[in-house]
């Protein structure tokens, strides 16, 4: 056999394995967070994309458990922070501290914050203040973080996940457009179907009996993402996601009506990357050789959603911005 052939066949196999497992692991999960499989299957989406995820959601839904089940079952190190406004930067990236050693001699040593993990959990990101926030953005970007003129690079995979609370607005601090742009995707979590609550309900309310979880490795985790970011994306494709990303420019020609009188400003080309990325990372699990033009559709609000800044009449209308993203697509296919 051919030497390239031998390989190919040899990735394909491996491609298969871990695709399985991926599919084995999305339906342990939805055994246990019963009506979220969506939210799952995209989160896992970006974390093999290489991107974070901002969830929002009424308390109660379950996106603390979702992430921690996630970190748990891919073997990644986790670390939870929870979010309030006297929150300093220092208690997210960490300090030094005033050490002694056994002969009595003081010393300064850096005592690393919740930040140097794998998974981030950052609950409630929106209650604290902007200085505190902007502690996440160098990490998010660079993957690693500063501290007293000291540069530490963060373990692959890093992934920060955070949660909003659309309920209780007062005393939160909006994510500013930086931040937000930062965020690969945007998932809305929402209360499950009458069914799905009933099995949820039981399911809690019994016994639980020892089950064996589906779980993969941290290296499985990056070679996974090393093989989606090998899927190509066509030209035509490409045009496509251009073209989505100046429709939801007021100022683009490519614009609707509703965009142009309540958008105050766009998507940034970031979006159209994070849209690419989390297609290549869809297209693994579904075994498939390419991007497709249906997974730019199916993604373009996950991706798109937090990125659209509204005017004022925006804000007062009723349109939704799941009504302007599904028009900027609309413009985008003329």
């Amino acid at each position: 056999m051919d030497p390239k052939e031998s390989s190919l066949e040899a990735l394909e196999q491996e491609w298969t394995g871990l695709r399985k497992a991926c599919q084995g692991l999305l339906q342990d999960l939805d055994s246990r967070l019963i009506g979220q499989l969506s939210a799952t299957r995209l989160i896992l989406e970006c974390l093999l994309a290489g991107g974070h995820g901002l969830l929002e959601g009424a308390p109660g839904l379950g996106k603390t458990t979702l992430v921690r089940l996630l970190s748990e079952r891919l073997h990644l190190s986790f670390r939870r922070i929870q979010f309030t406004p006297d929150l300093m930067p220092a208690d997210i990236l960490g300090a030094r501290i005033l050490q002694f050693d056994e002969r009595g001699a003081q010393g300064l040593e850096f005592e690393p914050g919740p930040i140097h993990t794998q998974v981030l959990l950052a609950d409630e990101i929106n209650r604290a203040t902007p200085r505190t926030q902007s502690a996440l953005l160098e990490a998010m970007e660079e993957r690693q973080v500063t501290m007293y003129g000291e540069t530490k690079v963060l373990e692959e995979p890093f992934m920060v996940i955070a949660t909003q609370n659309p309920i209780e607005m007062e005393g939160t601090f909006p994510l500013p457009e930086a931040q937000l742009d930062r965020f690969m995707i945007k998932v809305e979590i929402e209360l499950p179907k009458v069914q799905e609550l009933a099995e949820l309900l039981l399911l809690h309310s019994q016994p639980q009996a020892a089950q064996s979880a589906v779980s993969l490795a941290r290296e499985e985790v990056l070679r996974m993402r090393a093989i989606a970011r090998q899927i190509p994306v066509g030209e035509d494709v490409a045009e496509r996601v251009g073209r989505l990303i100046h429709a939801t420019h007021p100022s683009s020609p490519l614009a609707g009506p509703r965009t142009k009188a309540l958008v105050r400003h766009g998507a940034s080309p970031r979006g159209g990357l994070a849209i690419l990325a989390m297609a290549r990372a869809r297209q693994f699990l579904a075994g498939g050789r390419y991007v497709p033009v249906t997974d730019i559709e199916d993604l373009a609000l996950p991706c798109l959603r937090h990125r659209l800044l509204l005017n004022f009449e925006g804000q007062a209308s009723e349109t939704t911005l799941e009504e302007l993203i599904q028009e900027a697509l609309e413009q985008s296919r003329t």
